[in-house]
C-alpha cells in the first residue's frame, strides 16, 4: 500500500520538473522577460525607443506596447521589421531565434 502511494507523488514531482525545465511556467516567462529587458539594453533598442524615463524618443515609445500587441505580433517584427512595414527606419537585429522569443516577450510586458 505504501509503495502504491509513492507512485503519484514521484508522477507529480516528475511533471513539476518538466514544466519548469522547458521555461514555461511563471518562472520561466520570468526569466525569459528578464533575458528580453537585458537584450533591449545590450543591443541599444533604448538609443531609439524610450521606456518609462529610460531611452531616447528618437523611435516610438514602447511603455506600454504590450498593451497593443501580443508576442507573436512582436516575434514577427522583431525578426524583419522592413518586411512588416516596409517604411519602417528599424534595422534588422541579427539575433538567434531564443532572443528573439525573449526580447518579444519583454516587450509584450510592457503594459
Amino acid at each position: 500500500m505504501a509503495r502504491a502511494a509513492a507512485v503519484p507523488l514521484v508522477l507529480a514531482g516528475l511533471t513539476v520538473g518538466l514544466v519548469v525545465g522547458c521555461g514555461t511556467g511563471v518562472n520561466g516567462q520570468e526569466r525569459l522577460v528578464s533575458r528580453g529587458r537585458q537584450l533591449f539594453m545590450d543591443h541599444g533598442c533604448h538609443g531609439c525607443h524610450t521606456v518609462g524615463a529610460m531611452g531616447s524618443p528618437i523611435g516610438p515609445d514602447l511603455s506600454r506596447i504590450g498593451a497593443r500587441r501580443d508576442a507573436a505580433y512582436l516575434d514577427n517584427w522583431l525578426r524583419d521589421p522592413a518586411q512588416q512595414k516596409p517604411t519602417a527606419h528599424m534595422p534588422k537585429i541579427a539575433m538567434s531565434e531564443q532572443d528573439v522569443r525573449a526580447l518579444a516577450s519583454y516587450l509584450a510586458s510592457l503594459r
